[in-house]
């Protein structure tokens, strides 16, 4: 069996998590190929390593000295170093990235907090250090060339076997080195299971798993134990963030399933992601509930609207003429909303209005804003007749006003607007009403 065991920014922050990180390998030989992103926050109140070389860059950008900076980053590879008792040369190799700095790209020098933790937990592990460099190919416009990449890395096992691999970035043919989106460890871990075909995606982090709903709104909300790619995918979009988005293409692809657990309570059980969840009838008619606030609906209504062939898509064409890019288009005979994230639209709705009022000569053009969408998401709820009716009802007893209802074409989930003020309430009656109350 193989797994790929990925470890994100807080999991290898100082040396007491490099030493949670050590008992989790050391308990399951299956675990031979590591990925680790930079050394994270310590504490409530820290700066991740990326952030601060990011704030290099920007400290270099405007030619401002920068040595505070750096001696902080090299005092915490320093502190993990001398912490576990560890011999590789840190002191050396920061000298040679200082001296260095001048001439290196904003990419180089962010993708090294990755580079220098990879190379400390590489040797508390026993392992051999792979650079991420000689193993993740990018083509020169920046975009994955993943045809190489896996033969690089089917290469790289064969000559070094097990390794530990820094994530969030690799390199051209000719050695610039690129960087994934943010978070891009998680596609680093990607990528390396579908090359190796894993049996398993493993990715530790500081929660344990996916939570039916945000705490920060519901108290202590419960782990999904089981969740499909589509669902996550849905929950993700929505702004329940512990997976980057883009780290199921590579392993869906090969039918990988991904395993989100916890490093500081590795017994959890966490949760799994497949691409086909078997179901009974005892589960849950939801999965999760996730939402985001301050999107605008832009209502348009004609008379005959639905006899004008491409009305709809003149419309659409104005909003991507001003790249906005469109959440939903809830619909009706003679009207349509076009919702979009406000913050796309700040500085450009007044003009969009515009442009909609002198090309489609409308009978009404109205702007909602402050509305907030709520994303009820489950795979049971298609099979269980009267879900949509159940929830709006709650709603309804709740005194929460709907102002949009729409479904996804998969019939996976269900998006409801509401005003901003009444969104944690929303996910608060709804999370009650089919999780807490589920089965009663």
């Amino acid at each position: 069996m193989i797994k790929i065991t990925k470890f994100g920014g807080s999991s290898v922050a100082s040396p007491e998590q490099f030493a949670k990180v050590k008992r989790i390998i050391d308990a399951d030989p299956a675990r031979r190929f590591v990925v680790v992103s930079a050394a994270g926050k310590r504490f409530a109140g820290d700066n991740k390593v990326t952030d601060l070389l990011y704030l290099v860059n920007a400290h270099r950008d405007y030619h401002v000295d920068c040595s505070d900076l750096l001696d902080d980053i090299e005092g915490r590879f320093l502190a993990i170093k001398e912490g576990l008792g560890l011999t590789w040369p840190v002191a050396e190799k920061f000298r040679d990235f200082r001296e260095g700095l001048s001439e290196d790209s904003p990419e180089y020098v962010v993708s090294r907090g990755e580079w220098f933790t990879a190379h400390l937990m590489a040797e508390y592990l026993g392992l051999p250090f792979v650079d991420a460099a000689d193993a993740i190919v990018f083509h020169h416009d920046g975009t994955l060339d993943l045809e190489r990449t896996a033969d690089r890395v089917r290469e790289l096992v064969v000559r070094r076997g097990s390794f530990v691999m820094p994530g969030f970035y690799g390199a051209t043919c000719d050695g610039e080195i690129k960087l994934l989106d943010r978070g891009g460890g998680d596609i680093t871990g990607s990528i390396l299971a579908n090359a190796l075909s894993a049996d398993l995606y493993e990715n530790w982090t500081d929660v344990s798993g996916f939570l039916t709903a945000d705490p920060r709104v519901v108290d202590r909300p419960r782990t999904i134990e089981r969740i499909t790619f589509d669902e996550m995918r849905e929950l993700s979009y929505m702004g329940a963030n512990v997976l980057h988005e883009e780290a199921i293409f590579p392993v869906r692809e090969a039918n990988i399933p991904i395993a989100i657990l916890n490093t500081n309570d590795p017994d959890a059980q966490g949760t799994t992601i497949r691409e086909r969840v078997e179901t009974s009838p005892d589960d849950p008619v939801i999965t999760g509930i996730a939402g985001k606030r301050d999107f605008i609906t832009v209502y348009i209504a004609k008379t005959h609207m639905s006899d004008a062939v491409g009305f709809m898509r003149r419309a659409l064409s104005v909003f991507e003429r001003y790249g906005v890019s469109v959440e939903h288009i809830p619909t009706g005979i003679d009207s349509f909303s076009v919702v979009v994230n406000g913050a796309d639209v700040k500085d450009s709705i007044y003009s969009i209005v515009a442009d909609l009022q002198k090309e489609l000569q409308p009978d009404q053009v109205k702007v909602v804003d402050k509305l907030a969408l709520v994303s009820v998401v489950g795979r049971n709820m298609s099979s269980r007749p009267g879900s949509s009716g159940r929830l709006l009802g709650v709603l309804g007893n709740a005194g929460i006003n709907v102002r949009m209802i729409t479904q996804s074409s998969q019939e996976i989930n269900i998006i409801i607007g509401v005003n901003n003020e009444d969104f944690e309430r929303t996910v608060a009656v709804v999370y009650e009403a089919f999780v807490v109350n589920e089965g009663k």
